[in-house]
């Protein structure tokens, strides 16, 4: 879903000019809506049938699995929420829309999966101290059924994954399903034909290894972005140089980027040029450039004469180049 570029600029008389750029807004297509219908109602079916089968088989490891399933469909679900809820106008109270949604929903997301973990681990370490017998046979057909299940779901967003950052994120993490499904048909193998049970709490450690460092990513930065913090896909130096080397501006200050979603970065600064500074032309082509080469879709830029251009930063706000 994309909206087209509106500039404005605003010439006072003290030759302030403002632009706001929005750019192309990428979210999930609606076409992509019947594939996260159709990979939610899989993967949760799935994940009640898997953590049932590791509960009646004595399997952690299909249990673990199953908690690495239910926090990809709520992946799903969020990524699907976020792009109905970005589509839905700002209002008059919400004049940015709802795009800081999807935020607050993968925070809430890292925060669930990091109690589901803790639960999933505690169970695996007693494993660990006292094995139980392990029913290998389920666990391998209940895996496989993974495999079949996370492979489809994944070729549903396989041809989205390169235009759009929330279909490329459900592709990756069904894809990732499916090996962390492969693994455990291959303990339930290896205890198949050798007897060894400890090998099933070893292979839920793995997992829980793996959405662990998955879910810490996924904490972190969506505190970085709940905090306004520089999205990690910006280089703000990059950004800065650029606009101190754009034609005419002696001067940058009052520079900040930040995410309005998950998806979607926003820019503001202020430009110090000469009286009679260019005018459209060039904040037009300014907000182009910035969406095309640095990925900012919303830039606001006020460009301000050199004889009132004593509009100075907040107390602690500094620019980027003295940020460290």
């Amino acid at each position: 879903m994309s909206s087209a570029h509106h500039h404005h600029d605003h010439d006072h008389d003290h030759g302030h000019g403002h632009d706001h750029g929005h750019g192309h807004h990428h979210h999930a297509p609606a076409s992509f809506g019947r594939a996260f219908a159709i990979g939610i109602v899989l993967n949760s079916a799935f994940v009640v049938i898997e953590a049932t089968y590791g509960v009646i088989s004595s399997s952690m490891a299909l249990v673990a699995d199953a908690g690495h399933n239910l926090s990809d469909v709520l992946s799903l679900a969020i990524a699907w929420g976020a792009g109905i809820l970005a589509a839905r106008p700002p209002s008059a109270r919400f004049t940015y829309g709802y795009k800081s949604s999807s935020i607050l929903a993968a925070l809430f997301n890292a925060s669930l999966l990091l109690v589901a973990l803790g639960a999933i681990l505690v169970e695996t370490i007693r494993r660990l101290i006292d094995p139980a017998p392990v029913a290998a046979g389920p666990v391998m057909i209940v895996a496989a059924i993974g495999i079949a299940i996370n492979t489809v779901t994944a070729l549903l967003f396989l041809r989205g994954r390169k235009s759009d950052i929330n279909i490329r994120g459900a592709y990756m993490h069904m894809a990732a399903d499916a090996a962390v499904s492969a693994g455990v048909v291959a303990a339930g193998f290896l205890i198949a034909l050798t007897g060894a049970w400890w090998i099933d709490p070893v292979t839920s450690l793995v997992i829980v290894g793996i959405i662990a460092a998955g879910t810490w990513g996924l904490l972190k930065d969506s505190v970085k972005m709940g905090l306004h913090g520089v999205p990690a896909s910006v280089d703000g130096h990059k950004v800065e140089h650029y606009l101190a080397a754009l034609p005419g501006v002696s001067a940058v200050h009052d520079l900040h980027i930040w995410p309005m979603s998950t998806t979607e970065t926003a820019m503001t600064a202020h430009l110090v040029m000469p009286a009679g500074h260019p005018g459209d032309a060039f904040l037009s082509d300014l907000a182009h450039a910035l969406e095309h080469d640095f990925a900012i879709c919303h830039s606001t830029v006020q460009v301000e004469t050199a004889d009132h251009a004593g509009h100075a930063c907040a107390p602690g706000c500094l620019p980027l180049s003295a940020a460290g």
